[in-house]
């Protein structure tokens, strides 16, 4: 969501009206034309919506299920199609475009199996006896329109893995993807009503005027982006008290220990951080490794390293960033690491020629005085720091503002388990990364400035949207209005005493 910048006395024409061309960051060629909605408009699309969703409401769990079966099989047989317009928009390389469709997929088979048991009114059992001849149950109803607000790093898993959730649980979706990578989201969108599905999922295509629309005519927001523009979008959410869900930056540590299988460790901190181009909210951003075997392991990141391709599409697994902000970012880390007594390994300048290339760039000699260390950057940096203890790497580990995921590699799990349950994050793999995000079991979420909420995955990711009715009915008219103004004060002062005997048995025998 970003903003436009102008001076106090000139007005700058917005470039998010009409049309727009979106050009592919690797190569500077036309991916294609978008139509950016008017602001105003966003209202008329949420109220088309709101209507919709009553329909696919009363669809049910299975009816839903259905549809979204279908949604699957056509992202499946339209793989080739979304993959090649990802990477003209994206500058993505073949391999990191290749994992967002068959995510995605996962995720709804996933949904299609258990979003009926998820969503299924939920019976509660009396806290005491005398209360037993009340019948409890939960409702999860549906909130009418969720706004999503997808980033531009992931279009199809980013923008979907929200989307589907929400439309599972029989939610309208009012999509916003970035200004960056819309183009990805009008095929999505297209496929979807193509599957035969119902106008319940609808584009607004713009920037930050759009994105603030998308607040206000929603009734929960899920953002993904950066913490500062997070706390942007809590506060316009606050003025009508909307729920939101928030994930937001990351600065993943990576703990190394003495006994870890160091060539699995090494491929998996490249991989880590560099798949995307870094530019993955759980990447690999800072590594501790102790002493003993850090040269061997620095030794492997290298060897690593030094064998990826960069370039878009086909045979390359090393892409463009996305514009030249976040090469600026990258590379005032990497420059800044330097002048402080950091080392490039590998990388370290950007190369000359054409194209958002940075290329991969493993610095050591770093510390926590620098912002490769500190800020999230979102680019192909691996910095690697030599650690004394398994306490100092986990000291550091925690001394960051962001708490999304981490990783602990060591061949004694119990002991990595350890580990892991000590560190300030959402998500911690063991003797692996990323793969957090494919336990759909699981919910996913950011401790700190990382986040509020579940992202997705589990129970829990289909509820954040839905509203909770607790409906309470009577299993008999018997001990119906006991407490009622008509009845006797003896026969209420009788009642209220045997209620407090009835509630201390349980405190009385806790407390001995």
């Amino acid at each position: 969501m970003e903003i436009m910048k102008a001076t106090p006395d000139v007005q700058l024409p917005s470039p998010f009206t009409g049309t727009g061309t979106i050009k592919n960051p690797a190569t500077g060629s036309i991916a294609g034309e978008v139509r950016w909605t008017d602001p105003a408009d966003v209202s008329h699309l949420a109220a088309g919506l709101r209507t919709a969703q009553k329909e696919w409401e009363a669809r049910g769990p299975k009816g839903r299920a259905k549809v979204l079966a279908r949604y699957a099989v056509w992202l499946g047989e339209h793989r080739a199609e979304i993959e090649k317009l990802l990477i003209a928009e994206t500058g993505k390389s073949a391999v990191d475009a290749a994992q967002e469709v068959p995510l995605i997929i996962m995720i709804t088979s996933y949904y299609i199996k258990t979003m009926e048991k998820a969503l299924a009114p939920e019976s509660r059992p009396a806290s005491l006896p005398f209360l037993a001849i009340k019948k409890i149950t939960v409702h999860y109803r549906p909130r009418p329109v969720t706004g999503i607000i997808a980033p531009w790093n992931y279009p199809v898993a980013n923008a979907l893995m929200d989307a589907i959730a929400a439309l599972a649980a029989g939610s309208a979706v009012l999509l916003k993807p970035s200004e960056r990578t819309p183009l990805t989201a009008e095929l999505l969108l297209r496929g979807w009503l193509d599957s035969g599905a119902p106008e319940v999922l609808a584009l607004a295509q713009g920037a930050r005027e759009v994105s603030e629309a998308v607040i206000d005519n929603s009734d929960f927001v899920q953002f993904t982006g950066s913490s500062a523009t997070g706390v942007k979008v809590m506060e316009r959410a606050a003025r009508r008290l909307t729920p939101v869900s928030l994930e937001l930056g990351g600065k993943d540590p990576m703990i190394v220990l003495e006994d870890a299988d160091i060539e699995l460790a090494a491929h998996a901190a490249v991989w880590g951080a560099m798949f995307n181009a870094g530019q993955t909210c759980v990447s690999v951003e800072r590594v501790y490794v102790l002493e003993s075997v850090y040269d061997q392991f620095v030794a492997a990141v290298v060897r690593a390293v030094e064998k990826l391709r960069t370039g878009a599409g086909e045979g390359h697994e090393f892409g463009a960033l996305i514009d030249e902000s976040q090469v600026a970012v990258t590379e005032r880390h990497v420059r800044d690491a330097l002048a402080a007594g950091a080392t490039a390994l590998t990388g370290g300048e950007r190369p000359a020629g054409s194209g958002n290339f940075y290329p991969p760039t493993v610095l050591v000699d770093v510390d926590h005085s620098m912002a490769c260390m500190t800020e999230e950057t979102f680019g192909p940096t691996l910095p690697i720091m030599k650690v004394a203890s398994v306490d100092e790497a986990i000291r550091l580990a925690n001394d960051s503002e962001y708490g999304l995921s981490a990783a602990v590699f060591s061949r004694d799990v119990e002991h990595a388990k350890a580990v892991a349950v000590q560190l300030d994050c959402g998500a911690v793999n063991i003797n692996d990364v990323i793969s957090n995000l494919m336990c759909t079991t699981a919910p996913m979420g950011g401790w700190k400035t990382s986040g509020m909420g579940v992202r997705f995955g589990g129970a829990e990711g289909l509820r954040k949207y839905c509203k909770q009715e607790v409906v309470v009915a009577p299993r008999t008219n018997l001990g119906a209005g006991g407490n009622y103004y008509n009845n006797s004060l003896k026969t209420l002062n009788r009642m209220n005493a045997i209620m407090t005997k009835l509630a201390l048995i349980g405190p009385r025998r806790s407390a001995k």
